[in-house]
């Protein structure tokens, strides 16, 4: 097994010879395309200028310099969700999907005791509408959570889309507090009065009982790609989501929580998912680097060795399953019931069939936990063996029969 031919110059010529990627059965590279889309960007100098000083890069290396290099990086300076941009998350598509995520979180405080705090740790939150949805449903259970005390953490990089997150969550009439050089570089309070801070760095977020959520974060992670032989199969690799997994693992092993990870990706069955995406269709990767996402399908079987045993894992489960399992369809009926607006409905069921389409998210995106080993040993004392299922008392939400590894 040898390492993938490297991205080197000039790079828009080697596009097609180094990623004839196949996604649903297309070539997204089709070698025709218009003028105007092999404009040089200012990516594609600074990645010009790199080459020619220090040599060919990886794909990985490549793939980091153009999503989130602080000065030209495609997440760093533009605003890429919602329809104008050029990708659409499940938060922006439906309020159900953050509410449903929400009742989950409860539900595993719930059952783990009901501890006196914790925090809520969202990796990549995008516009902040997700933790907001979360934070709602906090608000409307709070006979539930008056005794607890709560904090949001959020991992971003990109300072253009912390402040969309400051303003979908924070309350206006008390200022943000602002430290560029501190770990944590902002700081607010949310509409219902809950203190939120960011940061850079997982490794930043102070260590303690918590719940994490990585929504679409895992699959814009720097990949290798390895070719193996002459019939160029090709493997992924994501040594940096590894290193969040481990993090993530020891964290939970050794104060608690749960962690929740919603993605596209597979159990280790596919091999070549590198593409990208402008103006919500497929991009050829090399072409105009900076003005498009580049995303990889996340390997959940990767991620499930990564735990190196630190932690149980559930999952992959198909989106569609996780949230009939909780409670989508009743959740539907209820907003449907309230809606006066024609319009109003119709927004609801076109959301929810986004969301649960096996033809549209409802099969490609999958859940996968991260939990404490004795959240799903109970019952299992005296069977001796690693699989195991929970008794009937304590199942965990939105998963169907669960292997405890």
């Amino acid at each position: 097994m040898v390492p993938a031919s490297p991205v080197a110059r000039p790079l828009r010529h080697v596009a097609r010879a180094l990623f004839p990627c196949v996604w649903r059965g297309k070539y997204f590279s089709s070698g025709n395309e218009p003028a105007e889309s092999n404009r040089v960007t200012p990516m594609f100098r600074h990645l010009m200028y790199k080459i020619k000083s220090t040599g060919p890069i990886t794909v990985a290396e490549y793939m980091k310099e153009v999503l989130t290099n602080p000065d030209k990086g495609y997440y760093v300076h533009h605003d890429m969700l919602g329809e104008k941009g050029d990708f659409i998350t499940s938060p922006e598509i439906s309020q159900i999907f953050g509410e449903l995520v929400g009742i989950w979180f409860i539900s595993e405080w719930m059952s783990s005791g009901k501890s006196s705090a914790f925090q809520l740790v969202e990796l990549g939150p995008g516009r902040g509408t997700l933790t907001g949805d979360i934070l709602r449903v906090f608000s409307q259970l709070g006979s539930v959570l008056k005794t607890c005390d709560i904090s949001v953490h959020l991992v971003e990089v990109s300072q253009k889309l912390s402040e969309f997150q400051a303003l979908t969550l924070t309350d206006k009439k008390i200022p943000l507090e602002r430290d560029a050089e501190s770990l944590v570089y902002m700081k607010g309070v949310t509409k219902s009065g809950i203190p939120v801070s960011w940061y850079r760095d997982l490794k930043d977020v102070p260590k303690g009982y918590s719940f994490y959520l990585a929504n679409e974060f895992f699959d814009v992670l720097p990949i290798h790609k390895f070719q193996c032989g002459e019939t160029r199969d090709h493997i992924e690799v994501c040594p940096e989501a590894g290193v969040i997994i481990q993090e993530l693992s020891q964290r939970i092993a050794l104060t608690g929580g749960a962690a929740l990870i919603a993605d596209y990706g597979h159990d280790g069955t596919k091999t070549d998912t590198f593409r990208g995406f402008c103006s919500h269709k497929l991009h050829d990767v090399l072409i105009a680097p900076g003005t498009a996402d580049l995303t990889a399908d996340v390997d959940f079987s990767y991620l499930r060795r990564m735990t190196q045993g630190k932690a149980a894992s559930l999952g992959p489960i198909q989106q569609q399953t996780f949230l009939k399992n909780m409670g989508i369809d009743v959740r539907l009926k209820v907003l449907l019931d309230k809606a006066d607006e024609p319009s109003v409905r119709q927004q609801l069921l076109h959301g929810y069939n986004m969301l649960m389409n096996p033809k549209k998210m409802g099969e490609r995106f999958n859940f996968f936990a991260l939990l404490p080993h004795q959240r799903l040993q109970v019952g299992s004392h005296q069977m001796g063996t690693c699989q195991s299922k929970p008794s009937a008392s304590s199942p965990v939400a939105g998963f169907g029969e669960l292997t405890w590894q």
